[in-house]
């Protein structure tokens, strides 16, 4: 069974200490198995568990500076072992 497309997306202009807690906050997230985004215009929640791929990815290029982290997990469908098959030959 296919599940939806949901998605979050936030940017704004943040000083370190504030990242610093964001990136906390997200570490406690990944430790209690919840993940709740929001602000003004969006929210999801995530639930990460078992084996997760990490990429993180940092970059110069002249004056910008860049660091990517991206954390990417499947989730179990409990939807899909409720689902028979059957398959016929003649």
């Amino acid at each position: 069974m296919k599940r939806g497309k949901l998605s979050f997306r936030h940017e704004s202009l943040q000083d370190a200490k504030t990242i610093k807690g964001i990136l906390k906050a997200l570490t406690e997230g990944m430790a209690s198995g919840k993940l709740s985004f929001s602000d003004a215009d969006d929210s999801i929640e995530l639930h990460p568990a078992g084996l997760m791929n990490l990429k993180i990815t940092a970059r110069q290029e002249d004056n910008l500076n860049r660091v990517n982290i991206r954390i990417t997990w499947q989730s179990e469908d409990n939807t899909s072992g409720n689902k028979s098959i059957k398959v016929k030959c003649r």
